[in-house]
């Protein structure tokens, strides 16, 4: 358990941060990045859930989702290796994560009709925050992606942010009425 009775140590005056190894490491680091953007992505989804009044069983999936997000946040935060003496070693998403995120993916999309063009983020409250949680998802894995290419990144990580955004698509149509108040993209509309 983290025990925070100091907010400000003064260690990152110099623009470093340490990871869960101890090694410290530059605040624009990739690795920083990456779970700086999870980290946002939580928040996000935090403010999508004010809006859950209605959708209970959403609401519930979503609270694990965050939960699970701090997890991934400390998978990205402690890197690879032998450097990991804690003994229960380091906190990693598994693919169990990945596995439960995939059966509310279908959950949720059986109820759904199928699309028969884009979606625009909007819509509900609640659709348009969980469109842009969609979104801010999709750059946490570009970064997962970018860091994977230089340094060893859990697979099961980089597997659960990708699910995750697919989750965020069709949690964004559920909080649509379903998908019947989903706002469709007309191709050229404007010409």
């Amino acid at each position: 358990m983290v025990v925070l009775n100091r907010i400000y140590t003064r260690t990152g005056d110099d623009g470093s941060t340490a990871l869960g190894t101890g090694e410290r490491r530059s605040k624009a680091d990739l690795r920083v990045s990456a779970y700086g953007t999870v980290d946002e992505l939580n928040a996000t989804i935090g403010l999508a859930r004010l809006h859950t009044r209605d959708h209970a069983d959403l609401d519930a999936v979503l609270g694990r989702i965050q939960n699970e997000l701090f997890d991934l946040g400390a998978d990205l935060a402690t890197p690879e290796g032998p450097a990991d003496t804690s003994p229960r070693g380091a906190l990693r998403i598994v693919a169990s994560q990945v596995d439960r995120l995939e059966a509310d993916i279908d959950r949720f999309n059986a109820r759904l009709t199928p699309l028969r063009s884009f979606v625009l983020p909007g819509g509900s409250a609640l659709a348009a925050n969980l469109h842009l949680a969609r979104t801010i998802c999709r750059r946490a894995e570009r970064e997962i992606v970018a860091l994977a290419d230089r340094e060893p990144v859990n697979g099961a990580a980089l597997h659960y942010v990708n699910r995750l955004s697919d989750f965020l698509f069709v949690a964004g149509r559920i909080a649509n009425e379903d998908g019947a108040g989903d706002v469709l993209w007309v191709p050229g509309a404007t010409r």
